[in-house]
């Protein structure tokens, strides 16, 4: 009898994976796309509409009703409308009494009204379970899959019940739940998408100050100087010598300014004895956004590249070239090779090209396509050694390219030192200060406090 009770229950189906039915209000783009990315994953959907006339636009395999059948249908209902047309929603306020509603709404700019959608929406509906989530994905990265940059979704709602049934439909949707608390944060969460790029505002604006300030440094040295001391108009080296000059000193010392604040934040450490005390605000912001300089940084390294490789195209180049060759035919001489010139060369062009290919390597690994695929210790690795060995290669590529140049009185133009001479300032600092760090005499204590050792305990409150 057992046996066969147990034979049964096997061969019964499983309806605990059965989904809930799933009401959109709304038949816009993004309600069009969420259906048909639910119906996929197994939903039953409905949606509901002021016409019930089937569209070519609605899924398929999705039924189309009145808002109030719809709302009876499903314990979920998903708003996917703006707010301005909430008002039809208050006849249903007792039908959709008890139920979950999602709030998926965006505005138009920051702080729109003075509260958010989904607390306007709850007071609306004072019945129903409010949950805002959804608002941080397209309808295209919905219809085409392209789901790497907008995976994170964010869910917050007084309810907790609520809140999990709307994050088991985010994780079956292939997304990734963010629990952001109480409906307070809808607000917060409402204004995520309307930020444009809110960690580059400070890399992109650094870069753009120290671009112009170094784009009249050398005007003033290699053009206005030449111009009125040797007559000679080099007006044109504004379209590439210029740029070329600017991009690898940009792109070396946004290198530096990655790795700065994590020393800077070591030697905080050191210096306070304990690591549970926070570091001053500067510093936080600055540590945050190292992923953005760093890709600054390569793209900057990146033009250098493209502008070196474009030098032999260059008119004034081959002027030049052709210009010491016939003076060598008319002078009847052969100038012989300089060895010690040939090396510094070389050397200088292959540090060139093995930093660059390992800043391009600790670029692409930042990505979230390539970290989401590595271990923390594999991502540590090649962020913080094979960034300091980026940063050593980029440093002693600059620093053969000066070759003597630093103790030619020549060099200095009205008494300014060349401008790759200012850009080994900032990742000279950083190297030394490292390699104090890296001293077993200060990294044993460092590495203590790190793991909660601290020297004065009053500070651990």
């Amino acid at each position: 009898m057992n046996t066969n009770s147990s034979n049964i229950m096997a061969l019964a189906p499983n309806t605990s994976n059965k989904r809930e039915t799933v009401c959109i209000f709304g038949t816009g783009d993004f309600g069009r796309a969420l259906g048909h990315k639910m119906i996929q994953c197994g939903y039953p959907v409905v949606y509901g509409s002021r016409s019930t006339q089937i569209s070519n636009l609605i899924p398929k395999d999705a039924e189309v009703l009145s808002h109030a059948e719809a709302a009876q249908k499903a314990a979920i209902i998903i708003v996917a409308i703006q707010r301005q047309h909430y008002n039809f929603l208050m006849p249903l306020a007792e039908i959709l009494r008890g139920k979950v509603v999602v709030d998926i709404s965006n505005n138009l700019k920051l702080n729109q009204y003075p509260e958010s959608n989904a607390e306007y929406l709850a007071q609306l509906l004072p019945g129903a379970k409010v949950v805002k989530a959804f608002n941080t994905v397209s309808a295209w990265a919905l219809q085409s899959g392209a789901l790497d940059a907008s995976r994170q979704v964010f869910v917050c709602g007084d309810d907790t019940e609520a809140k999990q049934m709307v994050m088991n439909i985010v994780r079956a949707l292939g997304l990734t739940p963010l629990d952001q608390g109480s409906l307070l944060a809808a607000q917060g969460i409402e204004n995520y998408p309307l930020q444009l790029f809110p960690m580059w505002k400070f890399p992109i604006f650094l870069s753009l100050g120290l671009t112009v300030f170094f784009f009249f440094y050398c005007l003033a040295l290699d053009v206005i100087y030449t111009y009125i001391y040797e007559k000679n108009n080099f007006s044109f080296f504004i379209a590439i010598t210029i740029p070329n000059r600017i991009c690898p000193v940009m792109a070396l010392i946004l290198l530096a300014l990655v790795y700065l604040p994590g020393v800077l934040a070591a030697i905080i450490q050191l210096y306070r004895g304990t690591k549970y005390r926070r570091f001053p605000d500067w510093l936080d912001k600055w540590m945050l956004c190292r992923k953005q300089l760093g890709l600054i940084a390569l793209a900057f390294a990146s033009l250098h590249a493209v502008f070196t490789l474009a030098s032999p195209l260059r008119a004034f180049v081959r002027w030049r070239t052709s210009k010491g060759i016939i003076s060598q035919a008319l002078n009847n001489i052969t100038e012989p090779l300089d060895n010690t010139s040939a090396w510094l060369s070389d050397s200088y062009l292959a540090l060139g090209i093995i930093g660059f290919f390992f800043f391009v390597l600790v670029g692409i690994t930042s990505l979230p396509s390539v970290s989401n695929s590595v271990n923390w210790r594999e991502f540590r690795f090649v962020q913080s050694k094979l960034g300091y060995l980026t940063l050593i290669l980029c440093t002693a590529h600059t620093l053969v390219y000066g070759g003597n140049w630093f103790l030619n009185p020549s060099a200095y133009r009205w008494y300014l030192p060349n401008i790759y001479m200012l850009s080994l300032v900032v990742p000279c600092i950083v190297l030394v200060a490292k390699f104090v760090l890296v001293f077993p005499c200060v990294d044993k204590p460092l590495t203590q406090i790190r793991q909660g050792w601290e020297r004065n305990p009053k500070y651990s409150e």
